[in-house]
Order: C-alpha cells, then sequence, then structure tokens
C-alpha cells in the first residue's frame, strides 16, 4: 500500500483540512481514490485538484438582489 496515502497525509501535502479532502472524495474530484470501508486510499501521485468554489464575491449578499 506505498502507492497510496490516507486522508490525513493527504491533508497535510495538499495544505488543506482533512474533511475537505474526504469531500474531494465523495464528490469524486480525486481521480483514482478508493474507498475501504470507512477509509480512504488516495494514489500518492494524484495532483490536487483545481478548488471549483466561488471566489469573485458574485453571491455576496445575494438575498438583497431583486
Amino acid at each position: 500500500m506505498d502507492e497510496y496515502m490516507t486522508i490525513k497525509e493527504t491533508a497535510e501535502l495538499w495544505g488543506v483540512t482533512p474533511r475537505w479532502v474526504q469531500t474531494l472524495c465523495i464528490n469524486g474530484k480525486i481521480e483514482g481514490a478508493i474507498k475501504f470501508g470507512r477509509a480512504w486510499a488516495i494514489p500518492r501521485n494524484t495532483p490536487k485538484p483545481k478548488d471549483g468554489r466561488e471566489t469573485s464575491g458574485r453571491y455576496k449578499n445575494w438575498r438583497k438582489c431583486k
């Protein structure tokens, strides 16, 4: 299993939280990630996926727009 990392190892390598890596795995954003029971195995050579969240502020105060 040397070719795979845990969620915690991946989070430390990519500089994100383990919960964010878990969310990426659940949503299929990490290619080659495999689930074993409750744990995820992530290939070591997998690059960090692009963050697709909106950061432009476009949705800021969206309730006030009419």
